[in-house]
């Protein structure tokens, strides 16, 4: 692993080489060398997401003074949970500095949400032993800079779906209908390919690493077209 080219990707210097080694260490790798499990990262991924809700929270409150506690609990989680950790663990790359056994290696692991999440959120904790607060604070700052700028904004929306269809309904019955137009990738890798279509017209399309996501992200698009508008065919 090259560990200032990661290091320069988190705009962070690990004093202790090896808290950083475990942080990107999965448990597969641990389990195939038959090494203690307290090597692999899974204790530094409970301290983080610990750490990372925290940094998060004061973040929130602090930029948004004005909002309701209910409000500031929802944007906290669309922020911190396992979708957007895994998205921003793409952005750096985490994928491909991970320590994988050979199986979760084969099936794909370098790419699988769930693994990148952990991972990221175990950097956090790791940042946290080696540096304090502060330091953690920074990393985490840095690294969602823009998913905390939308929440802000007001960009940021849990059910792009749910959000259009009630525009829709609130214009009368209109129909709209999610259509895959093809899926690219292997079967632990693909990519889905979404048209939204209202009242029997293309009103947006969206790409996603699952159906949910990619009809998500036409839903956005077609919000962000003004497709509230549209009108039922009678």
């Amino acid at each position: 692993m090259n560990s200032l080219e990661f290091e320069s990707k988190i705009v962070y210097k690990f004093k202790d080489e090896t808290l950083l080694k475990k942080a990107l260490t999965h448990s597969s790798c641990i389990k195939e060398r038959k090494e203690r499990c307290d090597r692999n990262n899974e204790r530094l991924e409970f301290l983080g997401d610990a750490f990372f809700d925290a940094i998060i929270s004061e973040e929130l409150y602090r930029r948004l003074d004005k909002v309701e506690e209910g409000k500031l609990t929802k944007l906290r989680a669309l922020i911190v949970c396992e979708k957007s950790l895994a998205w921003h663990g793409q952005q750096i790359e985490i994928g491909k500095y991970l320590f994988l056994g050979k199986g979760e290696e084969y099936t794909g692991g370098r790419c699988r949400d769930s693994l990148l999440a952990d991972a990221v959120e175990a950097v956090i904790g790791a940042v946290f032993l080696d540096g304090g607060y502060a330091s953690a604070r920074d990393v985490v700052l840095k690294i969602f800079k823009s998913r905390i700028d939308d929440a802000v904004s007001g960009k940021l929306n849990s059910d792009y779906k749910t959000e259009l269809q009630e525009r829709l309904q609130a214009r009368g019955e209109t129909k709209i209908s999610y259509v895959i137009d093809r899926e690219e990738g292997p079967d632990h890798d693909k990519t889905f390919y979404i048209t939204l279509y209202c009242a029997g017209e293309p009103a947006g399309s969206g790409q996603g690493k699952s159906k949910k996501e990619a009809e998500q992200n036409a839903a956005k698009e077609a919000l962000e077209r003004g497709v509230g508008n549209c009108t039922s065919k009678k």
